[in-house]
């Protein structure tokens, strides 16, 4: 089924092109955070929630948040995504067989692209202890601490309530101090409560 795209006005294309295309990169960091980190898979989901934004840009409110709005449909088309995937026989690709069968025999070892990228980042301790929250903690970590939205357009973006929102994020919070501890202690900070 191809999705058509409603023809819009030219305010509406001006409004898109002025609100919502700077959040481009914001966008593609949070879907980078949803797909752990597969570049191809954010593009593809950024990409999809542009096109989601343009298609509907009669129902986006002048005035509003397009940066939450934008967030709001992303989030949507990357569970919409899963749920499919989710319905799909697993598939296998034929040259990562290849490939793997070759790295195994010249004794490389398989690598996550996500341990590759924090292996050449001195001191980023931070990212990799956000990365490695579960998914309903990293999203309003994410969400609040990074892109600066509110508890409201939080729970509003993933859809829970306030409530939801504030348990979430005092648990990632409360995860990441546990997790940063020891990196903290290396550089000569110390927890002054204990």
């Amino acid at each position: 089924m191809e999705q058509q795209l409603h023809p819009i006005t030219a305010e509406q294309a001006l409004r898109f092109e002025k609100e919502l295309l700077p959040h481009a990169d914001s966008l593609f960091n949070f879907a980078m955070h949803l797909t752990n980190y597969k570049e191809e898979d954010s593009n593809d989901l950024v990409q999809d929630a542009y096109f989601k934004a343009l298609r509907f840009m009669d129902k986006y409110e002048a005035g509003t948040n397009p940066k939450a709005w934008l967030f709001t449909i992303l989030k949507n088309a990357f569970i919409n995504e899963y749920r499919k995937k989710a319905k799909q026989p697993t598939k296998v690709d034929f040259e990562d067989i290849i490939h793997y069968q070759q790295d195994d025999e010249h004794g490389a070892s398989h690598l996550d692209f996500r341990d590759d990228v924090f292996e050449n980042m001195m001191g980023d301790e931070v990212t990799k202890a956000i990365s490695e929250l579960p998914q309903e903690f990293r999203t309003v970590i994410i969400l609040c601490d990074i892109e600066g939205f509110s508890y409201e357009e939080i729970a509003l973006i993933v859809d829970i309530p306030i409530g939801t929102v504030r348990s979430r994020l005092h648990r990632a919070r409360n995860l990441l101090k546990e997790k940063l501890k020891r990196y903290a202690e290396q550089f000569g900070y110390k927890d002054k409560r204990s």
